[in-house]
């Protein structure tokens, strides 16, 4: 079903925007590991006394002060979850609905391939990609902190936050892919694909502010990622990242059948 030519040919097109992200990543994350000590963290813990608001709204909480508990309070509320699924919506409207616009699908879909098997492909490709960031990002956060605080990182927390972290990035990679093989005009495709998770995330930092506006997080899939609930095994926490994962191969299974069936007029 895989079409390795396809294949191969996507990824040779998506390295330069791997590399890109992977340079944010290498950036942000770097930087946020190295801060660790108790200074900071008594520094950050006014400001958000002052501006309790704001770090609420951005993920941000500091209960625990060990290294783990450090990083799922400042890269896992905001960082983690935000540059991956950019990657996610450029790269799922470019692997369908642009092609489709700009009527590249034509040389595709020219050759004897069938349809399902030219979705299936772009699909490996979007999920190779997601698949290439977690992972980065994970050896970089495991050496960062190596070598900057041996022997203080909690590898096996950090690797079921980060396996639900991929669950999480499956599913919004299932959302855009989906919006891009079910519209063939790239606006709209673009549109939706990055719409959906931008709103639900934006529904998920209103939801952390608490009190009345805690409701929402009802209505956004975030809720479902907890990385300090995966951290501590808790089950809710594994549920909902199963739940995550079962919503992304329903989706990408979704997108793959309506792409199979669509009249794209080319």
């Amino acid at each position: 079903m895989l079409n390795f030519a396809l294949y191969r040919r996507e990824m040779k097109s998506l390295w330069k925007m791997l590399v890109v992200f992977a340079g944010l990543l290498t950036l942000y994350v770097t930087l946020i590991i190295t801060m660790y000590d108790s200074e900071m963290l008594s520094a950050l813990g006014i400001m958000a006394e002052v501006m309790p608001g704001l770090f609420e709204a951005m993920g941000f909480y500091m209960g625990d002060l060990s290294l783990i508990g450090y990083l799922s309070a400042y890269l896992y509320g905001f960082i983690l979850p935000v540059v991956p699924m950019i990657f996610s919506i450029l790269c799922g409207h470019t692997v369908i609905a642009q092609h489709v616009d700009r009527g590249s699908m034509v040389s595709l879909l020219s050759a004897p391939v069938k349809r399902h098997a030219v979705a299936f492909t772009q699909m490996k490709v979007l999920a190779t990609g997601i698949t290439a960031l977690v992972l980065y990002t994970t050896i970089l956060q495991i050496t960062v902190s190596h070598l900057s605080f041996p022997g203080e990182l909690d590898i096996t927390r950090l690797l079921m936050m980060n396996v639900g972290l991929l669950c999480l990035h499956f599913f919004i990679g299932g959302v855009c892919f989906f919006c891009s093989c079910l519209f063939s005009d790239a606006k709209r495709s673009l549109s939706f694909g990055a719409g959906i998770p931008i709103s639900m995330f934006a529904l998920q930092m209103l939801a952390n502010v608490g009190g009345n506006a805690e409701r929402v997080r009802y209505f956004t899939f975030f809720t479902l990622y907890s990385p300090t609930g995966l951290a501590d095994f808790k089950s809710n926490a594994i549920l909902g990242m199963l739940i995550l994962f079962a919503g992304a191969l329903v989706l990408f299974i979704g997108a793959i059948a309506v792409f199979s069936k669509k009249d794209l007029h080319i």
